[in-house]
C-alpha cells in the first residue's frame, strides 16, 4: 500500500485561496502514517456508528451508514476490521476489495470523531477490512450532541432492505423536507491518487438549503484549515451525502457532484463568515433506515445563526 503524507495539490490550492497556508502547514503531521493502537483502538471498540465512503461498481461515490453493537470495529496492526456490511439494497452493498474507501467513526454523545482513509483490503460475508493510510481526529465543532440507542422493539427497524440507487437530479418533497430540517450530514469526497474521505457537517436546522433547481448548498464554516474535503473537490468534483433522521432512523443517500463557490464574506447565507459555500448537484439517490434512534438533541453551542 502506498503511504501518502502531507497535503495534495487541491488542499494546498484551497488553503492558499483562503489565506491559511501557514496555519495549515502546522497540521501537516496529522497526515503522517497512522498509529491505531492505544486510544484509537479503545475509541473504535466502544462505537456503534460509522459511515463508509467508497465507489460503487459503476464508479459512483456514495456514503453509507454502518451500525453495530460496540465491538463491531477493531484494529489489526495498520487496518480496521468492520464486522458488518452495508445493508441489502444499499449502493455499496457489493463492496468489492481493492478500491479506495474511508470511514468516519463518530460518538455523537461525546462529540468525538475519527477519520480513517485507505483501501478495502478484504471483504467477506460478515464484514470487511480497511487498510488504513491516514487516521486523524477532528475537534467537536458543529457536532450536535445525541445519545444513540437501538430502535424500539416492534417498531420500524434497520434490517429492511434499502431502496436501491436510482437516477435523481432533484429531491422530491419528502426528501427536501428531510434535508431542510437536518442539523447533521456526512460528506464523501475523493482524490484521484489519495482516495476517498468522509467528513461530518453540522449546523442549525436549515443550514443546508434546497434550491429551486433541485440542488443543495451549505455554507462552509471555520474549521481546522486543512480543507481535506474542499481540497478533494478542487481535484475531483465527485461527492456524496448521507442524511440521517435520528428520530426515525430514516436515511437519504445522494451521489452527484459538488463545487466550492467563493463569495464575499458576510454575504446573505454566509453563516460562518468565511466567504465559501459548497454547491451540490444530485445525480442518484437511495433511501433506507438504520436501527438506531436518538430522541433528544443538544445543539452545538457555537452553531452560526442562519443569515438568509
Amino acid at each position: 500500500m502506498t503511504r501518502h503524507t502531507g497535503f495534495h495539490e487541491g488542499e494546498l490550492a484551497v488553503q492558499r485561496r483562503a489565506g491559511v497556508a501557514q496555519e495549515a502547514a502546522r497540521l501537516r503531521g496529522m497526515l503522517d502514517p497512522p498509529h491505531l493502537g492505544g486510544g484509537v483502538s479503545r475509541f473504535l471498540a466502544d462505537r456503534d456508528l460509522a459511515v463508509l465512503g467508497a465507489r460503487d461498481e459503476d464508479g459512483r461515490l456514495w456514503v453509507s451508514p454502518l451500525t453495530g453493537a460496540p465491538g463491531f470495529l477493531s484494529t489489526r496492526r495498520d487496518a480496521v476490521r468492520v464486522e458488518t456490511r452495508p445493508r441489502a439494497g444499499d449502493p455499496l452493498a457489493g463492496l468489492p476489495s481493492g478500491g479506495a474507501a474511508a470511514l468516519i467513526v463518530i460518538d455523537l454523545a461525546s462529540r468525538r470523531r475519527l477519520r480513517l482513509n485507505g483501501t478495502l483490503a478484504a471483504a467477506d460475508d460478515t464484514g470487511f477490512e480497511l487498510a488504513v493510510d491516514q487516521a486523524y481526529g477532528n475537534c467537536p465543532q458543529y457536532i450536535q450532541q445525541r445519545l444513540l440507542g437501538p430502535a424500539p422493539a416492534g417498531g420500524p427497524g434497520g434490517d429492511t432492505p434499502a431502496a436501491g440507487a436510482r437516477p435523481a437530479d432533484r429531491l422530491d418533497a419528502a426528501q427536501a423536507a428531510m434535508v431542510g430540517r437536518a442539523d447533521t450530514f456526512f460528506l464523501g469526497t475523493a482524490h484521484p491518487e489519495r482516495g476517498a474521505d468522509v467528513s461530518h457537517r453540522g449546523g442549525p436546522p436549515g443550514f443546508v438549503r434546497v434550491t429551486d433547481d433541485g440542488g443543495l448548498w451549505w455554507p462552509d464554516y471555520p474549521g481546522n484549515n486543512m480543507f481535506n474535503s474542499l481540497g478533494n473537490l478542487a481535484s475531483d468534483p465527485a461527492a456524496a451525502l448521507l442524511f440521517v433522521d435520528f428520530a426515525t432512523g430514516t436515511t437519504l443517500q445522494l451521489s452527484g457532484t459538488a463545487a466550492v463557490d467563493w463569495t464575499a464574506p458576510g454575504a446573505p447565507g454566509d453563516d460562518g463568515g468565511t466567504g465559501r459555500r459548497v454547491r451540490f448537484t444530485p445525480r442518484h439517490a437511495a433511501t433506507g433506515r438504520v436501527p438506531v434512534r436518538a430522541d433528544a438533541v443538544l445543539p452545538y453551542r457555537l452553531n452560526p445563526p442562519l443569515t438568509a
